[in-house]
């Protein structure tokens, strides 16, 4: 499937401000959305597609520092890049403590502001990628019978099947086989693989014995 076109979303009061970052953003080949408060950006339903924001520092009802701690509380992961004429040294130090790529200053130096949009967007690809892989390997694991699963712990854990078996009493051929529909079903190529993958589910390898 073609991966959407990213959105750069821009949050400004103004709409000179908006229409001129629009006009720059369209320019560079960008797609744009504006919105004049924090509330009207949180009401709008967001594609699955990469994304990155363009925020004001000032904004009527919620301010920019409060549209961030909102989108971490509602868990809308989108990047940040502040843009502002009234920035303050600890207003940018508490937005790049909460996960802002960039925060710059009006008059905004134009390829500063496309750079910046550039890596906001190429880190929020890469964490949906990573968010991504870790549904597909939930439902891998969620593919595998409850006896599977406990075969998998064990495993993990660096016991021999004979170990296995014996911590499972089932026998020696059953753990074989049963190993076998795990690494088949999770499509892990080693036992290395299927490790990184449990860590990932938050499975303890360290299994208590």
């Amino acid at each position: 499937m073609t991966e959407l076109q990213p959105i750069i979303a821009i949050v400004d009061d103004d709409p000179a401000t908006c229409e001129g970052l629009s006009s720059l953003l369209r320019s560079a080949g960008w797609r744009t959305e504006t919105f004049a408060s924090g509330q009207e950006f949180l009401d709008h339903r967001w594609m699955d597609t990469p994304s990155c924001v363009l925020l004001d520092l000032e904004l009527p009802g919620l301010t920019g520092l409060d549209l961030q701690k909102r989108m971490a509380e509602v868990n809308l992961e989108i990047p940040i890049v502040f843009i502002t004429g009234h920035g303050n040294i600890p207003s940018s130090v508490q937005a790049i403590k909460l996960g802002a790529v960039e925060f710059l200053t009006k008059p905004v130096d134009e390829e500063q502001l496309l750079q910046a949009i550039v890596e906001a967007v190429q880190h929020d690809r890469s964490a949906r990628e990573r968010h991504a892989q870790a549904r597909e390997i939930r439902q891998r694991y969620g593919s595998l019978t409850t006896r599977e699963q406990e075969v998998m712990r064990q495993v993990i854990s660096g016991l021999l099947n004979k170990q296995v078996a014996a911590e499972l009493s089932i026998s020696e051929f059953t753990v074989k086989v049963h190993r076998g529909h795990v690494m088949r079903k999770m499509r892990a190529d080693s036992l290395a693989d299927l490790v990184r993958m449990a860590e990932q589910l938050g499975i303890d390898h360290r299994v208590s014995r």
